[in-house]
């Protein structure tokens, strides 16, 4: 897939390709959440299913287990390569195709479930994105996606990131964390959809100690890997970060487990 030279974030993107290839050990902590999105999602067999930014594959697999037919799309090589994998070893099918979820490779009206856990949330222009999405859900179809809300660790780790990057040369992407808030949810879906519905639940990983857990971090969420590869010549900065990312976690870390809070939202479209 190539990334349209207009595109204004087209060396955003790119950068993003990059730095989320390092991101498939994670799926195993997000493998029960995807249980959970495809459940709080009711798809049932014969759907045809949309995973947006499927990542390795463990919602759209999810949902082919159930019955559905599934597509996937990511815009990362890398973790595509790792969602055949997971598909030929469960012995399921799913098509999956590198994409954008800005500009989504499918005519409207294709699917009856359009789902993203942790996925779309890092497109940088959400009306942009919501449109995408809504485009290919047929009138009655359900949208449903993961989110990790601003007030807990991840969402805090993101503006953390943020706080502590280079400021963009550009118009900067929107925070991940904005796609947490109910109430910018229903600004971003608005009139285009109704029955908006939320649920809380928690994603538990687990870890020996905080900074065994800082170092997993740092070696598969992208745009953490990223920031601490720009500070290494800045050895003081970097502890700095580093602390800052102990203390937010030791608020959630028990039972050599973090415990992360997250956001499912549901909805049909009208």
């Amino acid at each position: 897939m190539t990334i349209s030279d207009s595109d204004p974030f087209a060396k955003f993107k790119a950068a993003q390709r990059l730095a989320w290839a390092t991101f498939a050990p994670v799926e195993i902590a997000t493998t029960i959440p995807a249980a959970k999105l495809v459940k709080f999602a009711q798809v049932v067999p014969g759907q045809k299913v949309l995973d947006a930014a499927c990542g390795t594959g463990v919602v759209a697999l999810t949902a082919a287990g159930r019955g559905a037919k599934v597509c996937g799309l990511d815009l990362t090589p890398a973790l595509l390569e790792r969602a055949h994998q997971n598909a030929a070893v469960a012995g399921l099918k799913v098509d999956f195709v590198e994409g954008d979820v800005e500009a989504l490779p499918y005519p409207d009206a294709s699917f009856d479930v359009v789902l993203s856990q942790f996925g779309h949330m890092f497109a940088p222009r959400p009306a942009v994105a919501v449109k995408e999405m809504l485009r290919v859900l047929k009138a009655g179809g359900r949208l449903a996606f993961s989110t990790w809300p601003p007030e807990h660790f991840t969402g805090r780790l993101f503006a953390c990131i943020a706080r502590y990057s280079p400021p963009p040369r550009t118009e900067p992407p929107a925070p991940p964390p904005l796609w947490g808030d109910p109430n910018v949810i229903r600004e971003r879906l608005g009139a285009q959809v109704a029955d908006l519905t939320f649920a809380r639940d928690v994603l538990s990983t687990p870890a020996l100690s905080l900074s065994h857990f800082r170092t997993a971090q740092e070696k598969t969420i992208g745009p953490l890997t990223k920031l601490i590869e720009s500070l290494q010549n800045d050895q003081g900065k970097l502890a700095q970060l580093r602390a800052e990312f102990d203390a937010m976690a030791a608020e959630t870390f028990e039972g050599n487990a973090v415990h992360l809070p997250f956001l499912m939202t549901r909805a049909t479209k009208v």
